[in-house]
C-alpha cells in the first residue's frame, strides 16, 4: 500500500521542479535578453551631436559603456554607446545639464516587465505541467492519458511479417502435424463447419526450454498468412490491480477486431499458476487469471482467433486453464530425437557455408540429449571457430569441437597442469574408458581428451551411443555407475592416493542410484513402490521425497550399496586389465587427446611390454 501513496506524488515533484528550472533560467537569460533589446545601438558621434543638441537628459556612464535617454515626442527612448577616452567628456555633460543617474535608466515599461517576469514564466509553468503530466501518464498506462492504462502492448506481426514457415522448423513433426491442422481450419473454415466440427480454442505448448516453442507459434501464423498477436505473460502482471485484467480484455478485443488471427501468450505460467486461496497473495495475478478465462469463454471461436501459449511449467498451470472449452489441446514439443537432430542441424547449416564431407548423422549422434536452441548454438561455434582459423567454411573438425564447447566449455590454454596431475588425469579419464570398454551394453567411447575446458574440467571421457535408446534396462544403469566410478577406482589403483577430480562423478553416479532404488523401482527392498516424485520435469527435474524418516535411512543406506557394488567391480576390471590401463593412459598423456578409432585399436592389440611409467 505504500507504494500506491507514494507514486502519485513522483509527477507534482516533477511539476515544482519543472517550474523551478524554467523560473531560473527566464530571470537569468530570458528576460535580461529580452529587455536588452529595447535599448538601440548608437556610435559615440551620435551622443556627442545630440549632447550638444541638448537632446539628452539623463546618462549613465559605465566603465566601457554610456547609456542615455533621449525624448522622443511622448516617449523617452534609451540608446547606448561605447565609451571611449575622452578627457572633456564630464565637462560637456555639465554644461549640457545633463543629470548623472547611478543606476541603468529603465530599459523597457512596467507593463513589458511585468509580463516579462510573471506572466510568460507562469504561461511556461502551465504548459511545462501539462506535458510532464501526460509523459507520466503515458509511461504508465501505455498510451497517452489515464484511459490508456490497460492498453495491451502485444506486438503485432501482420501477414506473415516474420518470415517463418514451417519448412524452418525441424525435429518436431508431431507438434507440425497437430498445428497444420490449425492452419488448415484458418485456410478452410467451410469444410469443418460442414460437418458441424468445431476448432480447438486453445493449443498450448509445452516442453524444455530451447526446443522451438515460440518458434512453432511464429510458423502457424506464417503458414496460415493471418495477423500474429505476440505477448509475453509478465506484461500483463502490473502494480496497479486491474490492469492487467484490463490488458487481457483489450487484447482479446484488438483479436477479434482482426479476425481470423492468432494470439500467442508466451510463458502463461507467469500468470496461470494454480489458485491456492491465499488471500494475502498478489491479487492482481488473480484477477488477470480469472479475465483471462472469462475471455476465453466469451469469445466466438467460428471468427478464427487461436489462441496459442507456451510453457515449460505445466504442473503448475490452473486446472480451469487447461480443461477442454480453454486450452483444448496439449501440444508436447519435446527434444528431438536422432533423425530430429539431424534435421535440425541441417536447416541451421543453410545458413552458413560448410564443407561437403560433413557428416550430420555423426554430428546428431555425438549431441544426443541437445535441444534445437542448442543444436544452433553448436552451428554457429563451428563457424566462428572456421573464421577463428581463417578458412572460408566449416568442417566436420570444428562441428565436433563445437559440441565439446557447448558440452564443457572452450580449451582453457592458460591452465598448465603439473606433470604429476596430467598423470593422473590420464589415469582418471583412461580408468573411465577402460571400464565401459570392457562391459556390455554401454555406450562406445567417442574421444577422450585431458586438455582443460572452461567449465572446470581438466578432461573428459566422450561417449556416443549406436543409436537413439528410450528404455534402459537395470544392467545398463548398474554399468553406467560403474563407468562413473572408474576414474577415481584407477586412482586408487595406480596412485594408492584418491583426489578431488571425481567430485562430479560421484554426483552422477549417486544420482543415478537414488533414481534406480526411488523410481525405477529396481531394488529388492521396496519393489515396485514410488518414492520419490519429480517436479518440473522440464525444467531440471528437481526431485522431492515421500516417505517417512525411517524409509529414507534405509534408501540412503541402499544407495551406499549399489554404488559401493559397483566401485569394487570397477576397480577389479581396472586391476584385470592392468596392462592395457598403463599403454593407453601413456598414449593419452602424451598426445593429451585420444579418438574412439585409437583407443579401440590399442585396446584390441596384445598388451605392449612397456614398463609402469614413473610416478612422479
Amino acid at each position: 500500500m505504500e507504494i500506491k501513496d507514494n507514486k502519485p506524488k513522483k509527477p507534482i515533484m516533477f511539476y515544482y521542479a519543472a517550474v523551478i528550472v524554467v523560473l531560473l533560467l527566464l530571470n537569468t537569460l530570458l528576460v535580461p535578453g529580452i529587455m536588452e533589446r529595447s535599448i538601440k545601438q548608437s556610435t559615440y558621434n551620435e551622443f556627442l551631436d545630440r549632447l550638444e543638441g541638448g537632446q539628452i537628459d539623463e546618462v549613465n556612464l559605465e566603465d566601457d559603456v554610456i547609456y542615455y535617454s533621449v525624448k522622443e515626442g511622448d516617449r523617452t527612448q534609451v540608446y547606448k554607446t561605447g565609451r571611449i577616452n575622452d578627457l572633456q567628456e564630464v565637462e560637456r555633460l555639465q554644461k549640457a545639464n545633463v543629470i548623472f543617474s547611478e543606476e541603468i535608466p529603465e530599459k523597457t515599461s512596467p507593463i513589458i516587465s511585468l509580463l516579462l517576469m510573471y506572466v510568460v514564466p507562469i504561461l511556461i509553468f502551465v504548459f511545462v505541467g501539462n506535458w510532464l503530466s501526460k509523459k507520466m501518464m503515458k509511461g504508465m498506462g501505455g498510451g497517452p492519458g489515464a484511459m490508456s492504462f490497460g492498453k495491451s502492448n502485444a506486438k503485432i506481426y501482420v501477414k506473415s511479417s516474420t518470415g517463418i514457415k514451417f519448412s524452418d522448423v525441424a525435429g518436431e513433426d508431431e507438434a507440425k502435424e497437430l498445428l497444420t491442422e490449425i492452419v488448415d481450419y484458418l485456410h478452410n473454415p467451410e469444410k469443418y463447419k460442414e460437418i458441424g466440427a468445431s476448432m480447438p480454442k486453445g493449443a498450448l505448448l509445452v516442453g524444455p526450454p530451447g526446443t522451438g516453442k515460440t518458434l512453432l507459434a511464429k510458423a502457424v501464423a506464417g503458414e496460415a498468412d493471418v495477423p500474429f498477436f505476440s505477448i509475453s505473460g509478465s506484461e500483463f502482471v502490473e502494480m496497479f490491480v486491474g490492469m492487467g485484467a484490463a490488458k487481457v480484455r483489450d487484447l482479446f478485443k484488438q483479436a477479434n477486431e482482426k479476425a481470423p488471427c492468432i494470439v500467442f501468450i508466451d510463458e502463461i505460467d507467469t500468470i496461470g499458476k494454480k489458485r491456492d486461496g491465499n488471500i494475502s497473495g498478489n491479487d492482481e495475478r488473480e484477477q488477470t487469471l480469472n479475465q483471462l478465462l472469462t475471455e476465453m469463454d466469451g469469445f466466438d471461436g467460428s471468427k478464427g482467433v487461436v489462441i496459442l501459449a507456451a510453457t515449460n511449467r505445466p504442473d503448475s498451470l490452473d486446472p480451469a486453464l487447461l480443461r477442454p472449452g480453454r486450452f483444448d489441446r496439449r501440444i508436447p514439443v519435446e527434444l528431438p530425437d536422432l533423425q530430429g537432430r539431424e534435421e535440425i542441424l541441417k536447416v541451421h547449416a543453410k545458413k552458413i557455408k560448410i564443407a561437403d564431407n560433413v557428416n550430420f548423422h555423426e554430428i546428431a549422434k555425438a549431441a544426443s540429449g541437445a535441444s534445437g536452441a542448442e543444436l544452433a548454438n553448436i552451428v554457429n561455434e563451428a563457424a566462428l571457430r572456421a573464421v577463428r582459423d581463417r578458412r572460408k567454411f566449416a568442417t566436420q573438425a570444428d562441428m565436433e569441437e563445437s559440441i565439446e564447447v557447448v558440452i564443457a566449455g572452450y580449451q582453457k590454454k592458460s591452465r598448465v597442469l603439473s606433470e604429476k596431475e596430467k598423470l593422473i588425469v590420464s589415469y582418471h579419464e583412461i580408468g573411465h574408458a577402460l571400464v565401459a570398454a570392457m562391459q556390455t551394453n554401454s555406450a562406445p567411447v567417442h574421444k577422450i581428451t585431458i586438455i582443460p575446458r572452461t567449465s572446470g574440467a581438466l578432461g573428459y571421457t566422450m561417449q556416443v551411443e549406436d543409436g537413439e535408446h528410450f528404455l534402459m534396462s537395470k544392467e545398463e544403469l548398474e554399468n553406467k555407475i560403474a563407468t562413473f566410478t572408474g576414474g577415481r577406482a584407477a586412482e586408487e589403483l595406480i596412485f594408492h592416493s584418491i583426489t578431488t577430480g571425481a567430485s562430479n562423478d560421484i554426483e552422477q553416479a549417486t544420482k543415478l542410484a537414488r533414481g534406480m532404488i526411488t523410481r525405477f523401482g529396481m531394488s529388492d527392498e521396496f519393489d515396485m513402490v514410488a518414492m520419490e516424485n519429480v517436479q518440473n520435469q522440464y525444467l531440471g527435474g528437481d526431485t522431492s521425497l515421500s516417505c517417512s524418516f525411517e524409509t529414507q535411512t534405509l534408501i540412503d543406506k541402499k544407495v551406499v550399496e549399489l554404488v559401493k557394488q559397483q566401485h569394487e567391480k570397477a576397480y577389479k576390471i581396472l586391476e584385470d586389465n592392468i596392462g592395457k590401463l598403463h599403454e593407453l593412459a601413456k598414449f593419452l598423456y602424451e598426445n593429451e587427446t585420444i579418438t574412439g578409432e585409437e583407443f579401440m585399436k590399442i585396446l584390441s592389440e596384445p598388451v605392449a611390454q612397456i614398463a609402469e611409467m614413473e610416478q612422479k
